[in-house]
């Protein structure tokens, strides 16, 4: 058995649609389970409806749009398409509904409830359409199996629970159906609410039912060959890699490389289940294989995290930074479930880079004003070499103006902005 993901880019419209059919179909006689997005950008969209109903604005033209747009591939995929239509109206019912009824809600409860809408949008459309053309498929709701804790926007998977609910639903799906078809980002917590893992977090839900079913493999499609050295949309010539070790990816995912879910790795390196990161665009060719190997001399790989907070802090006594000051940062960093991507420290600073989210950053920096001076500085970039070249760093650096910087035996971050 093995497990695909497809992602946004991958059944944006109906060419998209048609085109994982078109992948299935060599497929046929083998038991898949088949992880889907979101259609396109549907998840900022539903973002923006849910900011513009709390915010008092007219939201139910957006809204309206959306459904739209997603009534638009069903008239064009179905001959029949009235059944269909039913379907999807009621869930943009329940979406309207959830929006009113849960208004008071605490946010984060309140945007899993309806950013999860996107995730069952598109399973229903594709399981419908996939059904029509004779593939042997159900559907099957990811919140009924991936048991979570009610950590909103960012739930923890409950592994246990989640393996004794999987295992048996599935094997008894694919006693009588070739593809269980399920939701990304999405789980469920014990009172039936439905809770998320973060956002782009498909592919931790393709890597949790593998390493839950002892899967023979993950294959998560792309718009991309595989995993390249560099985004091709900054650097030219990105190079593809054949094949990483399970940690070099997971590092990769760490400083911020957008092709995989950080999370992603470790669930499948547990168990040693393979992933391969494919093109949708050209399903003939390999791409990258993801397993437990050593590879020497891998090319450099450069990744640019925008969007980035550089904070430094100075005891406001002028003694030194020292332990007992940094337990009271790393303590504000956790309650406010803050990353560093980077840190460093002088005698008698701390600075760290951070992802530019204010709703975390602002109370967490409020926190602190009072023992530290706190510095800041916003809209930057890190930039992370892997296996690192200087003339590679002495051609980023160009036209750079660097904040910090730092190396270690096999890795370069620095810090900066293009002013």
């Amino acid at each position: 058995m093995q497990v695909f993901k497809f992602g946004g880019a991958s059944i944006k419209d109906v060419k998209a649609v048609k085109n994982i059919a078109a992948i299935l179909a060599t497929y046929k006689e083998e038991k898949l389970v088949v992880v889907v997005s979101a259609m396109g950008k549907t998840t900022n969209k539903l973002e923006s409806i849910l900011h513009d109903y709390l915010s008092g604005k007219d939201y139910k033209l957006a809204l309206n749009t959306l459904g739209a747009a997603h009534k638009d591939i069903i008239e064009e995929l179905f001959e029949q398409p009235a059944a269909v239509i039913n379907e999807f109206n009621n869930l943009i019912h329940q979406l309207e509904n959830t929006l009113i009824e849960h208004k008071n809600e605490p946010y984060n409860f309140l945007y899993d409830a309806i950013i999860s809408m996107g995730e069952r949008m598109s399973s229903l459309i594709i399981a419908r359409y996939l059904k029509s053309e004779d593939f042997s498929i159900c559907l099957l709701a990811a919140k009924d199996v991936i048991k979570t804790d009610n950590n909103f926007k960012e739930a923890q998977v409950d592994w246990k629970a989640t393996k004794e609910y999987m295992s048996p639903s599935v094997a008894s799906l694919h006693l009588k159906n070739k593809i269980v078809l399920s939701q990304g980002f999405i789980g469920g917590d014990d009172n039936g609410n439905y809770t998320t893992l973060g956002r782009e977090g498909s592919d931790f839900t393709a890597a949790i039912f593998a390493s839950c079913l002892h899967a023979e493999s993950v294959t998560i499609w792309k718009d991309v060959p595989g995993i390249l050295n560099a985004d091709p949309k900054k650097i030219k010539n990105a190079a593809l890699y054949n094949e990483l070790s399970y940690q070099e990816a997971a590092e990769m995912t760490y400083y911020g490389a957008s092709v995989i879910h950080p999370k992603t790795i470790k669930p499948l390196a547990n168990q040693m289940i393979p992933l391969y990161v494919r093109s949708f665009q050209t399903p003939l060719e390999t791409g990258t294989l993801i397993h437990d190997c050593l590879v020497e001399h891998l090319t450099p790989c450069i990744i640019m995290k925008e969007q980035q907070c550089l904070i430094t802090f100075k005891v406001t006594d002028f003694t030194f930074i020292n332990e007992h000051n940094l337990s009271k940062i790393f303590q504000a960093l956790s309650q406010q479930r803050i990353k560093i991507n980077m840190m460093q420290n002088s005698a008698i600073s701390f600075s760290i880079c951070v992802n530019e989210e204010a709703y975390k950053l602002d109370p967490f920096m409020a926190h602190l004003k009072e023992e530290f001076d706190i510095l800041y500085n916003n809209k930057l970039t890190l930039v992370t070499i892997k296996n690192y070249e200087e003339g590679i760093i002495d051609q980023l650096k160009l036209n750079k103006q660097v904040y910090i910087e730092q190396r270690t035996r096999k890795n370069f971050q620095m810090v900066v902005s293009d002013d």
